[in-house]
């Protein structure tokens, strides 16, 4: 009430000003409802029905998916696949980026440019990543698959990706090298904000390189590389752009993972409630593993 005309001032409400969290809170969560929460429970209850094969109609059938799922050997392979594949990159993606962030870690002429180089493969999309291999796979004009046969390791008449044994790990390779740029950065970073006193003092005491890293580096990086396992791997299990542009799954279910499986249902089945079950599948398995890792190295954020 306005003391001098008697007139009541209108003021803002408290829980609208600065001095109250929730309008700084709020965008953030509307965001996460809409675009996070919302569509996996949409994606479940999608997953509760039956798409009728020739009505195309979704009825109300909370078992007819889940039960199939169950006893689908192809669903079983392609979390095989998955695992392999996430255990397998995410190792040479982190032995890579240790190492390389060591040889790195600089201050000297040349190795500020050679740091800022390694950002280059991180902005190409993984769809023009999945073509440039592809290319360079080509069994008559790919330049890695005509070192490799003039090497003699490996024979014209089993192209990369079109052999069983071997499509997987072409697919890994292009994983590799456009993410462990990302691990190089990762372990810099951490590198750099190591203290230096406890090197100072081990350079005296005249420990080995080699005792410096395993006694010193390596245990004062264990959270960040944690940290850094746990994010990437999370991205890993759910890679879909570069098996689909190199292999499109094949040769047959050979590299298969759980998002391409999916992507092959919603596709080319436009089974929408089968292809919903199986992403749940691979939701709650990233979030058992993701725990199941942060239990085991008692990651703390």
């Amino acid at each position: 009430m306005n003391a001098a005309n008697g007139k009541r001032l209108w003021t803002m409400p408290r829980w609208l000003t600065s001095e109250h969290p929730l309008p700084w809170v709020l965008p953030a969560t509307a965001t996460l409802v809409v675009f996070g929460l919302y569509p996996i429970l949409y994606a479940i209850w999608l997953s509760l029905h039956r798409r009728h094969p020739v009505t195309r109609e979704n009825q109300w059938n909370p078992e007819w998916n889940w039960s199939r799922l169950i006893a689908d050997e192809r669903l079983w392979d392609a979390i095989s696949v998955t695992y392999f594949y996430t255990g397998v990159a995410l190792a040479i993606q982190l032995a890579l980026g240790l190492g390389i962030a060591l040889l790195l870690d600089s201050d000297r002429k040349g190795f500020g440019l050679m740091r800022a180089l390694l950002t280059l493969p991180l902005v190409v999309p993984p769809a023009v990543t999945g073509m440039m291999f592809l290319l360079m796979y080509n069994a008559s004009f790919g330049v890695i698959s005509r070192s490799l046969y003039s090497l003699g390791l490996l024979s014209p008449d089993k192209p990369i990706l079109a052999t069983g044994s071997t499509a997987l790990w072409g697919v890994i390779v292009a994983d590799v090298w456009q993410w462990a740029p990302f691990m190089v950065l990762i372990m810099l970073a951490g590198l750099r904000a190591l203290p230096r006193e406890p090197f100072e003092a081990a350079a005296i005491d005249g420990a080995s390189s080699i005792q410096v890293f395993f006694r010193l580096t390596l245990p004062m990086l264990s959270k960040i590389i944690a940290i850094a396992v746990l994010i990437r791997g999370i991205d890993l299990f759910r890679v879909y752009d570069y098996v689909k542009v190199m292999t499109d799954s094949g040769p047959g279910t050979a590299t298969e993972t759980l998002t391409a499986y999916a992507g092959t249902i919603y596709f080319k089945s436009a089974n929408f409630p089968m292809a919903s079950a199986v992403a749940i599948v691979t939701l709650v398995l990233v979030i058992v593993t993701a725990n199941m890792f942060i239990a085991l190295f008692r990651v703390r954020f």
